[in-house]
């Protein structure tokens, strides 16, 4: 993962199944990293253990596809509001 972006992202919406790296081996990069992004996962593939594990890492959200925008929406919306407390 190379971004000269993480400094000024806010919020991270990420699919589980990604080439070279998955979602939940992205939270934890980020969070060796020491960056407690807000993250929401979405995947076609919805694995208990993978809710599991980013739950308990912290992920705000974690959606099956197709899942309701407004349900998503309502997420971000969620991780967006916590950056004011």
């Amino acid at each position: 993962m190379q971004s000269g972006l993480v400094d000024n992202t806010k919020c991270v919406i990420s699919d589980v199944q990604m080439p070279g790296m998955s979602g939940i081996e992205l939270q934890n990069h980020l969070l060796d990293r020491g960056y407690a992004l807000p993250i929401i996962f979405v995947t076609a593939y919805p694995e208990s253990s993978a809710r599991a594990q980013a739950l308990a890492s912290g992920a705000l959200g974690f959606f099956n596809k197709t899942f309701n925008e407004q349900d998503l929406i309502a997420c971000v919306a969620r991780a967006l509001s916590q950056l004011g407390s």
